[in-house]
């Protein structure tokens, strides 16, 4: 794991969106496309508005949420809409999107149509995560109905996860999918999350989801 330290958000964002830029460019290099996983939520919100501007084969690109609530996309709750809003403009603009969401009323009864979307874009090429202070991080939550097999070894590509403090299921990339992408990149603010971060080092995935992801990934912080 490899931390990096910065004096505000916005240095953060812009260093980030050029680090996962470059990321995709080298990969682009070597393959045809090139696979891309997004946390949702507030945080990498302003890193979205810069790396949309990227000079990039965007239209190489697949882009994907690397968890999803059951919801529609045009929902407020949706990381899709919050992608497509904010990084899916610009020169991103040409980028493909892969939704996790498509109309059923319970995530199960399509899993394996989505699944078959995910399959051929892995091992994902470049990931951003975040992580709650309870070091959750996607939708694998410390205790959620659903977080054993999503930690297993062989996880489904996707597991469904309940988490008791929301209102819908949510759909995630299972742990060893996220842990696979060839190149990692995690994003947290704030000295709280700093000390979670800290905490899970010494704790196992069930209680710590974050550590399951860990393996040579790039911590980016800011207070």
């Amino acid at each position: 794991m490899k931390f990096i330290e910065y004096p505000d958000t916005d240095l953060l964002a812009v260093d980030v969106a050029s680090a996962i830029a470059g990321d995709l460019e080298m990969h682009l290099l070597h393959h045809d496309t090139a696979s891309l996983a997004l946390a949702g939520g507030s945080s990498p919100a302003p890193i979205f508005d810069d790396l949309c501007a990227s000079d990039l084969a965007w239209d190489r690109v697949h882009v994907m949420a690397t968890d999803e609530r059951w919801v529609p996309m045009e929902s407020p709750r949706s990381n899709a809409r919050l992608i497509r809003e904010r990084l899916l403009t610009d020169r991103a603009a040409a980028a493909h999107f892969l939704p996790f969401h498509i109309p059923a009323r319970e995530p199960e009864a399509v899993l394996a149509e989505i699944e078959t979307q995910i399959a051929p874009n892995l091992p994902l090429s470049v990931l951003l995560l975040g992580m709650g202070e309870d070091m959750h991080t996607a939708s694998l939550f410390p205790g959620v109905e659903g977080l054993e097999q999503a930690l297993a070894g062989d996880a489904p590509l996707l597991s469904v996860l309940r988490p008791d403090s929301q209102p819908e299921a949510r759909v995630s990339l299972s742990a060893p999918v996220l842990n696979g992408a060839l190149s990692k990149h995690l994003v947290i603010y704030g000295e709280a999350k700093k000390r979670a971060l800290d905490k899970a080092l010494s704790l196992p995935p069930e209680l710590a989801p974050i550590q399951a992801v860990l393996t040579e990934i790039t911590v980016h912080w800011a207070p």
